[in-house]
């Protein structure tokens, strides 16, 4: 292809749950493109993350894995999905459809999700389809069901720029789903007088934009909005007619909450808040009628989940704030096509097209399909699932598009299962990661940039996602593998799909398939996009963002429901739960004395297979760390930098230390990316614990008790390569961190055995020198530093080592830009072994991502005069596209002080 072939692709962004729409352009090298925001697209409005600007750096073939394989070996598509089908058919008659297992992702786009479902419930006959959604919105899932009847997101992003109020609950926005923090950020600028409220344990960068954060304890979400329950009685705001009409449980609900938060002093002793902060938040809630409440991981991922999304909706359906302009909860979800999953029946405890294992839905959905063998009875969900694997009652199971053995709780249990799993298929885009190393049999899957289909994000918006690129080697469209398997398993008519639009088109009939309630003469149930169901394929391929539902009531879609007061309970009415506040399960102890919570940094996503493909999203955040309260850092002994040991009675993991006082003095916080590709011990979710809640089986990823301590290293060491290379054997601590030109692995070690002249020389291993190569070296036994570079014969360097009994090491940003240099000049050469730019030539860390703009040139540019973001955005273009840096450009411009005018003295006054 050349460049005036390139044509410009409508498609929608790999990542978080918002849906950006991208404007994509492929370049000529057939393995990048041009990626922006797509301006028409109502998710964002032309606006991209980060991560999302970075995806063209991520459609690179090295790394990919191109044929499937059969233990080790490569094999045909017809022989592997041919062994699948024997192997299945084998296991279920010997041991039963339950011994077989999905585990998908919401990475799949809709039309493969849709496939999988219906092999497994419909034709296998077992509910066991799970999905990693289950790990981040399983909860909002339940919460709404049990209020609603339905699992329904009420509201729509424009809701956002409506409101007077605005609570962010359980969620750091500014990184996590930063987009729509730009969207909220900018409305508030435009309209002063919105307010906008924190809710979060942490101090994080979404606090920028708060005029009121409630760092209350973690877990104390529920005795929170029990207490603003309480408030809305007391000051009378409660919509006592759309209650009577509309709902049921309200004097329950209010019953409850006073028995836990009624007494506004211990509400705010529990909470371990300042009564004046708590009493602030509830005067606006109750003040404010236009309130949207956005909450995400901080509520879902708990043993209580589901009972903190009903606390939360309770406050919503009693005040008639839902459904209306500017008005209702919110669950931001985390991942793309999250919702598609949901839609589909993607959960093991749902059936298909939001409809769930009664009877009635059973007979339908089969008489639908035209099976005779389905599922009656939900299946294991996540943590069970693998717990079932372990203990054999699950034989086979195929993983798609998600890494478990990094994602999922407890995660070396994970590990133990699939080693004991007699047949374990993984479908991956990619040849390494931690569960593909488990795989009997790995298929290689299309990836973002070569999938076509659809994904539904966070506020019911169905969007096109198009193929830039023709699959890589033989990679194949997911729904495709799982259709052959099918078929070769007797199921040929149910299966025999030409095209993705054809199983689009399915989906939409099903979802409109006997869809009417006789006894209101309205829908029976919420998903309905039968107005979809006789697309064409070219319908199909120009469709755009649309809204569910899409039906003959709503032919162009609704943005907003239930704000006619009509839910999909039986009674039609909404349910305001009783909740009873409870503890986790798992409390500090004098063992484990510290609460653990964990989290996503600003420029990762997931387990990294992706971003870490993106030198710019590497630099900003490039080690695993844990964050700690100065005072529980001099509590333990422990100093900034160092690295520490965190442990519970699940697991261990190692990590940089990060003192700042943006945790709570008994809380600890750690990022959940990295891999054991990618690092030797840092796999955070082997230290959390399994706990789920009881209804949305949901893990609690955001509580579990820990002990950190300090790793007792007697060298540190870093290399960076041009090769890529992997870390020592010796090494305790090592952590890989891809690079444009380089790569770069930090290590440590325990052993006082170890001699450093030995490690620098197993740093650079002898591969890297030859006679054709110029060797500088420098060693200081006294002082036990020892460095080591290697160029050549033209002075372009190839590998840098230093090692060290101390862990002062020189940051490694301006020696990682000597590998963009085809040729160093002499200055830079005299100061490699340093490790320290010559003067003016370092940048420092990169805070700007977009524009890899760093830390060191951002406090030039304010000691030269850029004193607000707005001139640093001018002069260097840091904080102008995502805006996730900005809360991090201020500090910079608090950090340095105003210059000092001096006085000029008058002759008379002397």
């Amino acid at each position: 292809m050349n460049a005036s072939e390139a044509k410009s692709i409508q498609t929608t962004c790999a990542y978080c749950g918002v849906g950006c729409g991208i404007q994509a352009t492929p370049n000529p090298d057939g393995e990048s493109a041009k990626i922006s925001g797509l301006k028409v697209h109502p998710a964002n409005h032309g606006k991209l993350c980060s991560k999302g600007t970075a995806l063209g750096d991520t459609l690179q073939s090295k790394g990919r894995l191109l044929y499937p394989e059969v233990n080790g070996e490569r094999a045909s598509w017809d022989q592997v999905t041919s062994l699948i089908a024997q192997q299945f058919e084998q296991i279920k008659r010997v041991h039963g459809p339950d011994a077989l297992a999905f585990y998908l992702s919401g990475q799949l786009l809709t039309e493969d999700y849709y496939v999988a479902n219906k092999l497994m419930k419909g034709f296998i006959g077992s509910g066991n389809v799970d999905t990693n959604s289950r790990l981040c919105m399983s909860s909002s899932v339940a919460g709404h069901k049990r209020a609603f009847g339905s699992d329904t997101v009420p509201g729509c992003y424009e809701d956002f720029e409506q409101a007077d109020l605005i609570t962010l609950v359980g969620s750091n926005t500014a990184w996590c789903h930063p987009v729509l923090f730009q969207r909220i950020k900018r409305y508030k600028a435009q309209n002063p007088q919105v307010r906008v409220v924190v809710i979060d344990p942490r101090v994080t960068p979404t606090c920028e934009i708060a005029d009121l954060h409630l760092p209350i304890r973690l877990g104390g979400d529920t005795m929170l909005f029990n207490g603003l329950l309480c408030a809305l009685a007391e000051q009378g705001k409660i919509d006592h007619d759309f209650v009577k009409n509309h709902c049921e449980g309200l004097e329950d609900a209010l019953e409850a909450a006073r028995t836990s938060s009624g007494d506004l002093h211990a509400l705010a002793s529990d909470l371990e808040v300042d009564i004046s902060l708590l009493t602030q938040f509830y005067d606006w809630f109750c003040q404010t009628e236009k309130s949207v409440t956005l909450y995400s991981q901080g509520v879902n991922q708990s043993s209580f989940g589901t009972d903190k999304v009903n606390s939360l909706l309770n406050c919503h359906l009693a005040t008639a704030r839902i459904g209306k302009p500017g008005m209702g909860p919110f669950s931001m979800t985390g991942q793309p096509n999250a919702m598609g999953g949901r839609e589909v029946g993607g959960l093991a405890n749902t059936l298909a097209a939001h409809m769930d294992f009664d009877p009635d839905s059973i007979d339908r959905v089969g008489r639908f399909w035209g099976s005779t063998s389905m599922a009656d009875k939900p299946g294991k969900m996540a943590v069970d699932l693998f717990e079932s694997i372990l203990k054999g009652d699950i034989q086979a199971v195929w993983i798609m598009a998600t890494n478990p053995v990094v994602s999922l709780p407890n995660a070396d249990l994970v590990k133990a299962a699939l080693e004991k799993c007699p047949l374990v298929i993984v479908s991956d885009c990619v040849e390494d990661t931690d569960t593909l190393r488990f795989a009997h049999i790995k298929l290689p899957a299309t990836g973002w940039g070569e999938k076509d289909g659809t994904v539904t994000n966070s506020e019911r918006c169905i969007s096109r996602q198009r193929a830039l690129f023709p699959p890589s080697g033989e990679a194949r469209h997911d729904w495709w593998a799982i259709s052959e398997v099918a078929k070769k398993m007797g199921f040929q008519d149910a299966f025999d799909y030409q095209s993705q639009a054809d199983i689009f088109r399915e989906h939409a009939q099903l979802s409109g398939f006997e869809n009417n309630d006789s006894a209101t003469g309205g829908r029976l149930r919420d998903f309905d996009i039968s107005g979809l169901s006789e697309l064409s394929d070219q319908e199909y391929e120009a469709l755009t963002p649309s809204y569910w539902p899409i039906n003959a009531e709503h032919p162009e879609g609704r943005r907003r429901l239930f704000a006619d007061g009509l839910f999909y309970t039986p009674t039609r009415r909404a349910r305001l739960l009783p909740i009873t506040p409870r503890q986790p399960v798992n409390r500090p102890s004098e063992d484990f004395p510290l609460r653990l919570n964990t989290g996503r940094i600003r420029d990762q996503w997931h387990t990294m297979t992706r971003t870490a493909l993106a030198p710019q999203l590497n630099r900003h955040i490039s080690e695993p760390y844990l964050e700690m309260h100065p005072d529980s850092a001099h509590k333990f002994a422990l100093k900034p930098g160092q690295l520490v040991k965190v442990e519970s009675q699940w697991g261990k993991m190692i990590a940089r230390l990060n003192v700042n006082e943006n945790c709570r003095r008994q809380d600890v916080f750690a990022p959940m990316h990295w891999n054991d590709v990618l690092s030797s011990c840092s796999r955070i979710n082997a230290v959390v614990n399994p706990e789920v809640d009881p209804f949305s089986k949901q893990p609690e990823s955001k509580h579990t008790p820990v002990k950190v301590s300090g790793m007792k290293a007697s060298h540190y060491g870093f290399i960076l390569s041009r090769d890529t290379k992997t870390w020592p054997d010796s090494a305790d601590y090592a952590v890989t961190i891809p690079g444009q030109h380089q790569t770069l692995i930090q290590c440590a070690w325990e052993s006082s055995q170890l001699n450093a002249r030995e490690i620098l020389e197993e740093l650079i291993s002898a591969e890297h020198v030859s006679e054709q190569q110029v060797v500088m070296r420098y060693d200081d036994d006294v002082a036990g530093i020892h460095r080591l570079a290697v160029l050549d014969k033209r002075d372009k360097l190839l590998a840098v080592a230093f090692v060290s009994t101390n862990s002062d090491l020189p940051e490694t940003t301006w020696l990682a830009s000597q590998f963009d240099q085809q040729s160093l000049n002499e200055r830079s050469r005299m100061a490699l072994l340093s490790g320290f730019a010559p003067a003016g030539e370092d940048t420092g860390k990169v805070v700007c991502a977009c524009f890899n703009v760093g830390e060191k040139t951002l406090e030039a540019a304010v000691r030269s005069g850029c004193r607000t973001t707005k001139m640093l955005g001018e002069k260097l273009k840091a904080g102008t596209n995502c805006g996730s840096c900005l809360p991090e450009l201020q500090q910079i411009i608090d950090a340095q002080p105003e210059k000092e005018i001096p006085l000029k003295v008058l002759p008379e006054q002397v």
